[in-house]
Formats: C-alpha cells, sequence, structure tokens
C-alpha cells in the first residue's frame, strides 16, 4: 500500500476531488440563481431525459423543470455510463443554458477587428459566398472542419463537407486519443477495450485517473473492483485522484511508460510466464516481439523510468499469477492519447502485455464488445452527397491516424502553409485547447474564411470572421447515441428547455441554413427530428418512446467470454504491423525514446483533467469556476522536495517557462508528485475576454508546448516539453 498511516477518508477530504465527489452527490445546484430565478412552487413540474455535454461519455440525465426553467438534473437510473448519477462538470454545465456570458446572435468580425451583431440570413449568405469564391478558386479540398464529436455535430460536419466535395473533416482526437485508438485499431482491430471490473484479480492503470475523468459507471466499477480485494496499480507520475482507490502507486518518469510496459514484456517472456497456447493459436509476429523484448530487460528501463528493477519484475509476476483474470487498462489521453512522440507504440505496447497474459475477451481480463448503428435508410433525403474526390489532407503525412478521426495538426499544417484558404469549427476550440495556440493564431490569420459554431465565445470564435451561436444542448434535439458494451442501448439528447435567446439555433439548423446558403441544400432536406426517428425505427425503436425514456436497451449482443475475433489484417492479434512499417514506423512493437528529456534545472511537465472541468469549456461556467477558485485548483503541482530546494512554499508565485512561452502561476507543493515533475491542470489560462471568469485565470498547458506532431499519426505530443521554474520574489 502506498498510503501508509493515510485513511482513505482522510486522503479524499486532502483533495480538490472533495468538491467534484460533493457535486456528483447532487450537493452542486444553482444556489444563489435558484433562489432568484425559480418560479412560484404551483408551476407545473416536469422531468425529461436527455444526455448530458460535460465530457464526450454524454452520460444520460432526467432535468426536472418547474414552469419551464430548469431546476434540477439527476442521473438516468438505465443509462449504461450514468448509473443514476451524474458528476460534478455535468451538473454544473447545465448552467450555461443561463449564463450571462453565452452567445446570443450571430456576430461578425468588422475590419477593425471587433464584433457586432448580424441577422442569420445575412450571416448565411455572406459565408455561403465566401466559400463559393474559394472553392471556385482553389477547389473544394481548401475547406476543412474540425468537430468535437457530438451526436448531431459529427454526422453534421461530415455531411456538409462531403456535400462541399471536401474530404477534410477532422475530429478533435489528435489532441485527445489519436494514438491510442489508431494504435489500438492495428494491434487488436478496434479503436478502444474494456476492462471486466466485476471479475478481476489486478489491474494496471497507465496514466489514466477515473476519479478526474470522471463517468460515473467507471468510478464505480473501480470502486466495486477494490472493495472487492482486486489489486489496482497507478503507473503516474502524480498520485492522481483515483489514489484513494489503489493499492500500488508506481511514480514514473513521463513518457517512459514504454519502457516500464516493454520491460513487463520481458519478464514474462523470459521467465516464461505468458500464455503459451494464446499466443501460439492468436497473434503473429510474436518471435520478432520476443527478439526486441529480449533487450529490455528491468534493469535497462529502470535507467530510463527511475521504478527500480525489482518493482517492475514483481509486478510482472503478479500479473503473470493472476492472469488472465488480470490486464492493463485501456487509457484514455495523456500517455497514451496524444503525449509523446511514443505514444502510438507505448498504446501498442499496453494490448501486447494484454496477449502475453492471455487475458483479451477472458472474465477479468480486457474485453473486445460490439456496438449497435442504425441500419439501412430507405428515404432518399439521407443518402450520403458523393464521396469527395481528393483524400483528406493528412492521410499521406500521418497514414496511421484514423481516418475517421484524421489529424488537426495536418489541418494547421495546410492552413500556415497555404493549402486550406478557408475552414470551420463545431463545438471545437483549437486555438487554445490544440496544439500550440501561437500556431494556431498564426494559421488562422492566413485564411480567408474562418466560421466557429459555439455556445460561448471561446479563443477560436475570437479569432473567426463569423460566430454562429448554436443553442445549449439542454434547448435541443439531437441524433441518436449509439452505446455498446455486454449489453446495447441507445440515448439521445432531447430538448429540456425551449430556447432562450430566440436567435440561437441547433446544430442541424445551423447546418442545413449554411448548406442552402453554399448551394448544397439538396443534401439538407430534413430535421434532425427526421432523420432521429428513421434511424430509431431501423433497430425498432419509436422516437416518441426515446423522447420519453431518454435511452432504452436495444437486443441482446449475446456477449460471451472467450477469444475474441480480431478485426486486424491477419484475423489475429498483431505483435508486428505491416502497414505500421510502411508508414516508416518499426512494425514490430518495440522501444522508441521520447522526444524531449530535460536537462539539469528543468523539469518534466505532464498535464491532465480534474473532476469538475472538461478542457476549456467549463472554466467560464459560474459555479465550477468558483470551486476552481475556493480551492485554488489553478495551481501547478510541485513535489515537497523540489520545493524545499527551490525555496519555495505552498501558495507561492512562480514563473514558469519553456522554449515557447513563459507564466506565472501559484504552486501547490504535495507529496503526491514524483520528483523532477511538475502537473499542471489543463483546464486554465483563457484568453478571451468575453469570457470574464475564465480570462485569465492561471496559465495554458498548450502555451507552453512547441508545435509539433508525433510521426505516423500525427498527435499534437501534448507533453514533449522541459520547463525551467523560478520564484517570483514578493
Amino acid at each position: 500500500m502506498f498510503m501508509t498511516g493515510i485513511s482513505r477518508r482522510t486522503f479524499l477530504r486532502g483533495t480538490a476531488a472533495t468538491a467534484a465527489l460533493a457535486a456528483a452527490a447532487g450537493s452542486l445546484s444553482f444556489g444563489a440563481w435558484q433562489a432568484e430565478q425559480a418560479h412560484a412552487a404551483d408551476d407545473a413540474v416536469e422531468e425529461a431525459p436527455s444526455l448530458c455535454n460535460g465530457c464526450s461519455s454524454k452520460c444520460g440525465l432526467v432535468a426536472t423543470t418547474v414552469g419551464g426553467r430548469l431546476w434540477t438534473l439527476r442521473g438516468s437510473d438505465v443509462h449504461p455510463y450514468a448509473k443514476g448519477h451524474i458528476c460534478g462538470r455535468g451538473h454544473g454545465l447545465a448552467q450555461m443554458a443561463y449564463s450571462d456570458e453565452r452567445l446570443t446572435s450571430p456576430m461578425r468580425r468588422t475590419e477593425s477587428g471587433e464584433f457586432e451583431p448580424i441577422s442569420w440570413d445575412d450571416a448565411f449568405a455572406e459565408i455561403g459566398q465566401k466559400v463559393k469564391e474559394i472553392i471556385a478558386a482553389n477547389g473544394p479540398e481548401s475547406l476543412a472542419i474540425i468537430q468535437d464529436p457530438r451526436p448531431s455535430g459529427k454526422y453534421y460536419s461530415k455531411r456538409f463537407m462531403n456535400a462541399l466535395g471536401s474530404p477534410n473533416v477532422y475530429a478533435h482526437s489528435s489532441s485527445c486519443n489519436l494514438s491510442k485508438e489508431s494504435a489500438y485499431t492495428y494491434t487488436i482491430g478496434a479503436s478502444n477495450y474494456s476492462t471486466d471490473f466485476g471479475n478481476a484479480k489486478m489491474v494496471m492503470f497507465i496514466g489514466r485517473s477515473y476519479g478526474d475523468g470522471i463517468r460515473p459507471s467507471s468510478v464505480a466499477s473501480l470502486a466495486a473492483a477494490a472493495e472487492a480485494g482486486t489489486r489496482i496499480v497507478s503507473v503516474d507520475p502524480r498520485l492522481n485522484n483515483s489514489g484513494i482507490f489503489s493499492d500500488d502507486w508506481v511514480p514514473i518518469n513521463p513518457g517512459t511508460d514504454l519502457a516500464f510496459l516493454m520491460a513487463m514484456c520481458n519478464v514474462l517472456i523470459e521467465e516464461d510466464l505468458y500464455d503459451h497456447e494464446f499466443v501460439e493459436q492468436n497473434t503473429v509476429g510474436f518471435e520478432e516481439f520476443a527478439a526486441q523484448a529480449k533487450e529490455c530487460t528491468p534493469a535497462w528501463a529502470e535507467t530510463i523510468t527511475d521504478v527500480p528493477a525489482k518493482r517492475i519484475e514483481e509486478l510482472a509476476r503478479a500479473m503473470a499469477a493472476a492472469a488472465p483474470a488480470a490486464s492493463i487498462e485501456a487509457g484514455w489521453r495523456a500517455v497514451i492519447g496524444c503525449a509523446y512522440k511514443n505514444s502510438f507504440d507505448t498504446a501498442r505496447a499496453a494490448t501486447a502485455v494484454n496477449a502475453l497474459l492471455g487475458c483479451w475477451g477472458q472474465k477479468g481480463g480486457a474485453l473486445l464488445t460490439s456496438s449497435p448503428k442504425a441500419g439501412k435508410l430507405d428515404d432518399a433525403r439521407f443518402d450520403d452527397p458523393p464521396k469527395p474526390e481528393a483524400k483528406a489532407i493528412g492521410a499521406k503525412e500521418y497514414p496511421l491516424a484514423l481516418a475517421s478521426a484524421g489529424t488537426n495538426v495536418a489541418a494547421l499544417e495546410a492552413a500556415l502553409d497555404g493549402r486550406l484558404k478557408g475552414m470551420f469549427f463545431y463545438n471545437s476550440n483549437a486555438a487554445k485547447g490544440y496544439a500550440q495556440p501561437k500556431a494556431w493564431t498564426e494559421a488562422l490569420g492566413k485564411l480567408d474564411l474562418v466560421v466557429t459554431i459555439d455556445v460561448q465565445m471561446s479563443e477560436t470564435a475570437l479569432q473567426s470572421d463569423y460566430v454562429l451561436p448554436e443553442c445549449t444542448y439542454l434547448e435541443r434535439l439531437e441524433l441518436p447515441e449509439w452505446i455498446g458494451g455486454k449489453k446495447h442501448f441507445v440515448g439521445m439528447r432531447t430538448r429540456v428547455l425551449e430556447p432562450i435567446h430566440p436567435e440561437t439555433k441547433a446544430c442541424d439548423e445551423i447546418f442545413n441554413g449554411l448548406a442552402e446558403a453554399c448551394g448544397v441544400g439538396e443534401y439538407f432536406q430534413f430535421t434532425a427530428e427526421e432523420l432521429a426517428a428513421a434511424q430509431l425505427k431501423t433497430v425498432g425503436v419509436d422516437i416518441e418512446t426515446i423522447k420519453k425514456e431518454g435511452t432504452v436497451e436495444l437486443a441482446d449482443p449475446k456477449f460471451a467470454y472467450g477469444t475474441p475475433t480480431f478485426k486486424t489484417a491477419s484475423g489475429k492479434f498483431e505483435f508486428k504491423t505491416d502497414a505500421v512499417g510502411e508508414a516508416g514506423l518499426n512494425p514490430v512493437i518495440g522501444y522508441v525514446e521520447r522526444k524531449v528529456t530535460p536537462k539539469v534545472g528543468e523539469f518534466y511537465i505532464v498535464g491532465g483533467k480534474q473532476g469538475i472541468h472538461s478542457h476549456t469549456m467549463t472554466q467560464n461556467i459560474a459555479a465550477l469556476n468558483a470551486i476552481s477558485r475556493q480551492y485554488n485548483m489553478e495551481r501547478l503541482w510541485m513535489s515537497a522536495k523540489d520545493a524545499e530546494s527551490l525555496g519555495i512554499a505552498d501558495g507561492d508565485t512562480v514563473e514558469l517557462s519553456s522554449s515557447e512561452h513563459t507564466g506565472t502561476v501559484a504552486v501547490r507543493v504535495t507529496q503526491r508528485m514524483k520528483p523532477g515533475v511538475l502537473f499542471l491542470p489543463t483546464h486554465y489560462g483563457g484568453d478571451s475576454p468575453y469570457q470574464t471568469r475564465a480570462y485569465q485565470y492561471g496559465v495554458a498547458l498548450t502555451d507552453f508546448i512547441p508545435f509539433d506532431a508525433e510521426p505516423g499519426v500525427g498527435s499534437m505530443m501534448s507533453q514533449e516539453v522541459a520547463v525551467t521554474v523560478t520564484k517570483v520574489e514578493a
């Protein structure tokens, strides 16, 4: 155990997660706003189901309104991610509907750089004219869109671009989980997998924290596993807020997790602890992989990771003893998502450990489950536009990136070098949350047209020519969200509130208007509700039913334990993948160094979520910003050992510098950081004066990161930097 002499209750009370968990329990509501705004008690009380918009999980919720105004939220009992709960950010984000700083009408940038209101008709007409001019001069492939996937947004973004003839459709993935999802696709034939916590004996987390990126069902599963005696191991330079459930904390040098995993593979192979039957029957490339792993000894890994060799050996042996009810958890962003030059191979190595353990598809192991989808639609209105002739920008440069996500780094590069002339952003704050903001500022300034669709004036909106206001998620109906797993479900975002500001529109209305103005309206002759009804009908669900219930369980997919079907090129688990070699990387899973290693006097720096925030989206929410300020959650975490050597006390202000940026921020001195490593939460340092609560509060990690991309896959390498820290004297 890592917490000698500290009870779990004491540990939890000492963390900022207290606020988030209190919120999840329901104590965070509308407070002063409730008292001031609520209607009389005899007003009509109604309930309506929907989906949260606080993060990509889109958990089910039930909203209660009084007199047509929002009163409370609770988690859906039916939705598999919620299971009766929603997290702090889910409660807080609902305040956006009544925010005094949300966008309420279309805006146009003037020649002076200021913004002025504009009618929807004029906005659509002007944007349409500029799109037509760009296509006439440069072709449709000079247009692109970046979207942060939401049920309707991911459909309409692609349909709109493809209707124009452009293949350039990008998700936020290259600043999130692109490396992981691409890597998994090559090793296991799926972009993700799950952990069978209910039957697991041992689970290892590589840099991921359920307690900071909260999905209620995941936290509940982890808590139940810990209570049942499952050994939980957290490999992380920071003792994160999931540590309350962990038996082991393995502090590691950031970006060296690949060496750690390869050394575990070395132990499993050299000590003959791996599952021979699984490897022989269900994998390809094992001999080449074993030859590479032979060089990756625990002693070698110790010099890179700073994890003792004996510790690596013990963990590998313990995993083998617990197998097949043991696995490496799938991870998300951070280490294997988009952080380092080696994130792609780190993700591949995590699946290799699971392959050696023989835990794929096994009870207590790592599961590949199926997902539902809508069937074929007979109505010709819903037919797809013709497939664009050109390939998406980035497909050649980053061939390992998932085609469904693309890499927005490639879009940024194309905007900088002139290949792109116009860009649309839907629910995406690329100019602050992605890559290096200075590069985005330069790129957006070079474009002939920038259009942002959002609820608030983000940093990206601030640099746009036109800003189109979407109504909040509580005021709109969206397309069905399909949910896979051992059971299948479909959920849908339904309208809980009537539009509060009449000049805001729903996603489908905005794209329908844009399409008509751009000359491709023939592909948008339907509403989101009409399309949703048609999609739901193919799986036997009536739209009126889902409007009432919010989430509906679908036909039983008949999940069964057992070795899964790997949808790879070989049909087996791939220790070696030819396509990876053709992209210029090692076709065999092996060791790759991180790009930047701190010199003497420098620090590693890592970033991550906090339980009440989602990227930059939630920092301007009144209640969530207030919690951040009450608990000083914007602070830079530093180990007590480092603080002592630098003469820094808790709460002191320091100057944080990298090759790209310098900023000042307060310090949190803690025993929960590995010496030599700093942690900066990734929600702060806002630059939009239209968001007064978030404006210049804290510093943003993205400002400190050089503009670069992971080879082959194109992720932004969000933690490949070294920084210095200097105390700011009073």
